[in-house]
């Protein structure tokens, strides 16, 4: 059976799958890899720097003619880099992470969808009231950045799926897999936007000891923390923390947020690790999902087969 959804219509795409825009990550090919697959590629634009976003646009353009979009932090951006990224017409602007209000009109006069990412409720009802075309709940199991004291994406989905109808709403955080777009599905969501899964494809921008560490690691190997943004001096607001693989420095630090604010040597400390190769050069960006995780396939065979694992989950469910 076809999973046709309100987002699949709305981007004449194959499968109710997008791309999460991971920073960095969702590069060029992984982006253009996501769409020819049939799902909805999300170019991880971060802070709209402008050389990153000229080559990596170009890659898009090179690779497909498949619908795609592009994704903000929010709260690192200013309408120069939405008014640059609009000017490659993509199909759609997703924002993440801060204000959306003041791009909002913007990607709207463009004849771009305007997709929303939201934490909580309060951000949720933000979003529909800026006339958003797509929100996305995710919920804490997200890899990467998520709210503080964010809620499960389980019970959150369906909350903001209620409170946002018409609205179509895609679901995040967890999902690694086609049965966990078929869950994500069966909570009336039109979709799922996925992120560490693509962190481990052949066409992903990480370099290849990520994909390993992925691949290797365990659920409980993850955890939400803001120690690794601090040290980075990456001013994050303070309602977001990230959930990220183990490292060094969050073992020497864990609980001692403060303290590590305080203390520049610490900071330093940080960035002669870095540059003696002592630590790595990001942290290892992981969702709770991980353990489904174990190969590195193409990004386009990988939505192919998270639809049809979650089709055939469905039929099962639907023979119970």
């Amino acid at each position: 059976m076809a999973l046709s959804t309100a987002f699949t219509k709305l981007f004449g795409v194959r499968h109710p799958i997008a791309l999460a825009p991971m920073g960095g990550s969702a590069g060029g090919a992984l982006t253009a890899a996501v769409s020819r697959g049939g799902g909805l590629g999300l170019l991880g634009s971060g802070n709209g720097e402008r050389d990153w976003l000229a080559r990596e646009l170009a890659i898009v353009a090179e690779q497909t003619t498949a619908p795609w979009g592009i994704g903000f932090l929010t709260w690192q951006i200013d309408i120069d880099a939405v008014e640059h990224a609009l000017e490659h017409n993509p199909v759609a602007v997703m924002l993440s992470f801060g204000d959306p209000s003041p791009f909002a009109e913007r990607v709207r006069r463009a004849g771009a969808a305007l997709i929303i990412q939201v934490t909580d409720l309060e951000e949720a009802r933000r979003a529909v009231d800026l006339g958003a075309d797509v929100v996305v709940a995710q919920g804490s199991e997200s890899g990467g950045h998520g709210a503080r004291h964010g809620r499960s994406t389980l019970p959150f989905v369906p909350v903001v799926v209620d409170l946002a109808a018409p609205v179509p709403v895609l679901a995040a955080g967890g999902i690694a897999d086609g049965r966990g777009l078929s869950a994500a599905l069966a909570l009336g969501a039109a979709g799922a936007l996925i992120g560490t899964r693509f962190q481990a494809t052949t066409e992903a921008l990480v370099s290849p000891s990520v994909g390993t560490a992925i691949i290797q690691a365990r659920g409980e190997d993850t955890e939400r923390n803001s120690i690794l943004d601090i040290a980075r001096n990456s001013p994050w607001p303070r309602k977001y923390t990230a959930r990220t693989l183990g490292h060094p420095f969050l073992d020497e630090w864990r609980g001692r947020e403060t303290e590590l604010t305080n203390d520049p040597h610490a900071q330093h400390a940080y960035q002669v690790a870095l540059s003696m190769g002592d630590i790595p050069s990001l942290p290892v960006w992981a969702g709770e999902a991980v353990d489904l995780i174990n190969d590195l396939p193409s990004a386009t065979d990988l939505v192919n087969s998270l639809a049809t694992q979650a089709e055939d989950a469905l039929a099962r469910a639907g023979k119970g």
